[in-house]
């Protein structure tokens, strides 16, 4: 692990001072930030997967100073159990960055380092939980990209359960963090729309491009001065929904539902970890369908086929027709493929 012995900065020898003359400290540090441009920010930048290499690469590109990159240990993967790197180390590794890879956030070697770093901000897009003595260290804070408009799909699995539940919009927001999860005080928010026949992977895809820019914006604003934090209570929301981890028994499909909403779990959970569902005591997973809304006096859940071009499941207000799937045991392929084997 790497340490950092750094003469400290003005602008946190000014943030460490009792302000006086009736200055509130929110205000005292916006006037001590203007102080700095956006290059001259030093960055502590935390994540994990692909979605926040996205996030990171825009920062980089932006020309903003990263001082260090903090991401989860190596893990074993794969039939080897050779131990594998996170996407994000990856990236930063081939930039020359320094990386930090604690196996606990509270222990006293790493607390020590990341102090060192004499961070004005930190960055946090898809890593775990952080406890307040790392996300409240820096004078500007903590500051995450999340994957909807809050404070609409706080929780874990937000683009998931966006097209799980139908939604046409979701979007990304920039937010200071706080004690409880994805409830901080909101920056900046970016609109994207979700097509029908938009899938998780493809959704996010969308929101990691959106997110990348929207945070080096954030940021720019932040060193400004011009950005204006929101409440999250302030915002008036009629129906709050939340967005929890997803388990295997919420990838399980009920069949007494309306084929849309059947339709709509298979795309929140394609292509990872799927929709499945029992086809001759087998296990299948749907990656992709389509749906009909008509009339039949089919058992929901039973299926129909013509053994060469269609497999359809019935749902309580018409049929589901599966595009692409994946029985146990074999691969993934297309309907008329499977067909051929099937019996």
């Amino acid at each position: 692990m790497l340490g950092f012995r750094a003469k400290p900065h003005f602008i946190l020898f000014l943030s460490n001072q009792r302000i006086s003359l009736g200055h509130s400290k929110a205000n005292y540090l916006s006037f001590a930030l203007l102080m700095k441009s956006f290059e001259q920010l030093r960055i502590v930048f935390f994540g994990t997967p692909d979605f926040a290499v996205a996030s990171l690469n825009a920062l980089v590109e932006a020309g903003a100073k990263i001082v260090a990159v903090v991401t989860a240990p190596d893990k074993p993967s794969g039939r080897g159990m050779q131990l594998s790197e996170s996407a994000v180390k990856q990236y930063a590794l081939s930039k020359g960055m320094v990386v930090l890879q604690p196996e606990k956030m509270k222990s006293p070697a790493f607390l020590e380092v990341l102090k060192n770093l004499n961070a004005d901000l930190q960055v946090v897009v898809a890593f775990r939980m952080m406890p307040e003595v790392v996300w409240n260290m820096p004078p500007m804070g903590t500051i995450n990209v999340h994957g909807s408009l809050l404070p609409q799909y706080r929780g874990a699995a937000p683009i998931n359960w966006a097209i799980i539940n139908g939604e046409t919009e979701t979007g990304v927001t920039t937010f200071k963090l706080k004690h409880e999860i994805d409830t901080g005080d909101i920056l900046l928010q970016e609109k994207v729309k979700i097509k029908p026949g938009d899938n998780v992977g493809i959704l996010h895809d969308k929101l990691m491009a959106a997110g990348a820019a929207l945070l080096v914006t954030t940021i720019k604003g932040l060193a400004a001065g011009t950005l204006k934090e929101i409440p999250q209570a302030n915002i008036a929301v009629e129906n709050l929904k939340h967005a929890p981890k997803i388990f295997k028994e919420t990838t399980l499909i009920n069949w007494d539902k309306p084929v849309a909403e059947i339709d709509n779990l298979v795309r929140g959970l394609s292509p990872y970890p799927a929709a499945y569902t029992l086809l001759k005591d087998k296990s299948i997973k749907i990656f992709s369908s389509d749906y009909r809304i008509e009339s039949h006096h089919s058992q929901p859940g039973s299926y129909d086929t013509d053994h060469a071009t269609y497999l359809r499941f019935a749902g309580i207000d018409g049929w589901l027709y599966i595009e692409e799937l994946q029985q146990e045991g074999k691969k993934r392929m297309e309907v008329e493929d499977f067909l051929r084997g099937f019996r």
